[in-house]
């Protein structure tokens, strides 16, 4: 192949998965947005959206890179199976390093708004909604993550150059959605 066709092949994957990207992106900022309510109600809230968004990034990006570096070297079918020790292993390790960085990043949070000497929710009540806003969407995005990778390669497709756009977009949209649901979930639990 020359490079004019590797690039246009490359911008054929990866155009319409930068667009949804982009409208995906959109759709998590009004969310965030319409959050109003809890942003006032829980002291902090606002600290801990970014540190949630980048981790979802990072964590499920890896997740998805090493699921198409498994592919390209053939290491793993391009189908989900639970008897598939490396793609279970993959999964969990996604989901467990997901779930205890949100809870990380909580305390993290609560310490730095203390030390600045800004108002914050007790830190019961962070812990909890990163907590749960990470598993949800640990288990969301980890279904995301595997479908896309997995049918990509499937239908021929690059799974490296899908990776990255879908689990930024997946990653707002859902982070934001299950940051919303665990808020009101924690706050109905009596947790501010």
């Amino acid at each position: 192949m020359t490079v004019r066709e590797v690039a246009i092949e490359a911008y054929r994957e990866s155009i319409p998965v930068l667009l949804l990207s982009a409208a995906g992106g959109l759709f998590a900022g009004v969310v965030l947005g319409g959050m109003d309510a809890e942003l006032e109600r829980v002291a902090g809230l606002l600290v801990l959206v970014p540190a949630l968004l980048a981790t979802r990034g990072n964590v499920y990006g890896s997740l998805g890179a090493r699921l198409g570096s498994a592919l390209h070297q053939g290491l793993v079918e391009p189908r989900f199976s639970l008897a598939d020790e490396r793609v279970n292993a993959a999964v969990a390790a996604a989901l467990a390093n997901g779930v205890l960085v949100s809870g990380v990043a909580a305390v993290l949070a609560v310490a730095l708004l203390v030390a600045l000497g800004r108002p914050s929710a007790p830190l019961m009540t962070l812990v909890g909604i990163a907590l749960v806003a990470g598993f949800v969407s640990g288990v969301l995005l980890t279904i995301a993550v595997v479908s896309v990778v997995f049918v990509g390669y499937r239908r021929g497709l690059n799974p490296d150059t899908l990776a990255g756009p879908v689990v930024t977009t997946t990653g707002d949209v859902v982070g934001i959605a299950t940051l919303l649901a665990a808020t009101r979930f924690v706050l109905a639990l009596g947790g501010a």
